[in-house]
């Protein structure tokens, strides 16, 4: 068996870990919202139509904040269109997805179904077809007691109380060509600024996120945050990140190793975020909301043909990718990065949560169920809160496609309010177990209270309605605390939480 080490101390700390690291992300978008959360006249509906089994996996994921609307689709989205009696709301064509919005589900909708799943509400306005104006508005509507024109017709609308929405995204993606409204980095910039200006006048206790760039593979990556920052550095208080891997070749090691990329591209937009600073001598520290992540590639193809045949029609099944073991070892190395990086990395939504690249499938008219991903996700959102201790891991390693010298043990660890410890690792070797020990002696009388694992001998198995719980989680071989030292079986290709306590 091959050996790996860990060495943590109570007072080397990363930083405290928000909440918000564990957000995810609803967009009008394929059966996200309609056949997903929402489906009237399904056996599990609540009155407003609400899948009540899909808010049972939300609230075990204990998801804190949800981005919504969009995603692509809300640089075509006029916010109006989604108030008001239903009946009077108008269809849209929806240029990001070629589907048509029939808008039945809206901003107080919406709301309530946060509500009911325990989630905040990150809204994003659309700096694409419109402006700084309209973003005013939206903020003026959601969150001024009254007394004025937006906030008078919110009440009017049956919400008499402000939604009190405190995180705004300020547009999507807007380095893209697919983008509606695609800008340049000054352009974005100028137009960030004078919107987030506009939004703190309204409510000065919202944060907003400026538009970093859609990938590390962007030709303007780095030069789009400079600039755009340049315009825009003291009025904003997050820079996002979006950032999707797949495994097209089959190439298991160099998948597992794309976290390598993840963590260079914090660093990068970080590094970027500081120049700025200080060039502008300033006292205002701008982080990141790492806002789109996830595995995607497995229905590309599939939502071509889709489009071939069905342009224009309402919740068309598109990226509803199914995802398999290796995937959820990858999710799991991700969250390790973000937790990694609390530092900086405020807010992090996995896209998206329901049917769409989702943790959560279901049939229309049928049952719901766990994709592998679900599982290390719920992991880090339930035991991964508290602080993010900087764990100093030996593991042997191994060269890939893209990547030198990737460890094979990838872990971190959290210490929660109550000084319990955990450690996330995920075992990237193929073949090969390890003894994983672990140097606890700045915390006294630990013991192991859990090792929860998953592993699945073949890499491309996956969840079905039918066999939901194919690849789950299960509890894992453990180990033993001797003189502050924790020894520890971390089998091959798994994923592991282990949880100690005095």
């Amino acid at each position: 068996m091959k050996k790996a080490s860990i060495i943590l101390d109570k007072d080397f700390v990363i930083g405290s870990i928000d909440k918000r690291i564990y957000g995810s992300f609803i967009e009008h978008l394929g059966r996200a919202v309609y056949g997903g959360i929402y489906e009237p006249g399904h056996e599990s509906a609540d009155e407003l139509g609400f899948r009540k089994d899909v808010i049972e996996f939300v609230k075990k994921l204990n998801v804190p904040i949800v981005r919504y609307p969009g995603g692509n689709f809300v640089s075509g989205f006029n916010w109006e269109d989604s108030v008001g009696p239903v009946k009077d709301r108008p269809k849209r064509l929806d240029l990001a997805w070629f589907t048509t919005e029939t808008n039945e589900v809206g901003l107080h909708e919406f709301a309530t179904w946060a509500q009911k799943a325990g989630s905040d509400i990150m809204y994003a306005i659309n700096l694409g077809t419109r402006g700084p104006e309209q973003a005013r508005d939206i903020v003026e509507y959601a969150n001024h007691p009254g007394g004025s024109k937006f906030s008078d017709m919110r009440i009017a609308n049956g919400k008499k109380d402000p939604f009190g929405i405190k995180l705004w995204c300020l547009g999507n993606e807007m380095d893209g060509p697919w983008q509606m409204g695609q800008k340049t980095a000054t352009e974005y910039g100028r137009i960030a600024r004078e919107a987030a200006k506009m939004m703190k006048w309204v409510d000065p206790s919202i944060e907003v996120v400026a538009c970093g760039s859609s990938s590390t593979d962007m030709p303007t990556f780095g030069s789009w945050e400079l600039e755009m920052l340049d315009e825009c550095y003291e009025n904003v208080d997050y820079v996002s990140l979006h950032r999707y891997y797949g495994n097209p070749t089959g190439d298991t090691p160099g998948f597992l190793a794309r976290t390598m990329d993840m963590s260079d591209f914090i660093k990068s937009v970080v590094a970027i975020c500081d120049a700025v600073k200080g060039k502008k001598h300033s006292k205002h520290t701008v982080n990141l909301s790492f806002d789109e992540w996830n595995v995607w590639y497995h229905s590309n193809e599939q939502d071509q043909e889709i489009w071939k045949q069905d342009k224009w029609n309402r919740a068309l099944p598109l990226l509803e990718d199914i995802y398999n073991f290796e995937d959820a070892l990858l999710a799991g190395s991700m969250l390790i990065t973000l937790m990694k990086n609390a530092d900086r990395v405020k807010v992090a939504c996995l896209a998206q949560l329901v049917n769409v690249i989702a943790p959560i499938m279901t049939r229309n008219g049928g049952g719901a169920w766990a994709q592998t991903i679900f599982y290390p996700f719920c992991h880090a959102s339930v035991y991964g809160r508290g602080t993010s201790l900087n764990t100093l891991v030996d593991s042997p390693v191994y060269s890939c496609t893209d990547y030198d010298d990737v460890p094979y043990i990838d872990a971190t660890a959290t210490m929660d309010d109550d000084g319990n410890v955990t450690v996330f690792a995920v075992n990237r070797d193929m073949k090969e177990d390890y003894e994983l020990s672990i140097d606890l002696r700045s915390f006294k009388d630990m013991t192991v209270k859990e090792h929860i694992m998953m592993h699945h001998d073949d890499v491309k198995a996956v969840n079905t309605e039918d066999d939901p719980d194919n690849v789950a989680p299960k509890q894992g071989p453990g180990g033993t605390v001797d003189s502050g030292r924790a020894t520890v079986k971390i089998p091959a290709l798994s994923w592991n939480v282990i949880r100690f306590g005095k």
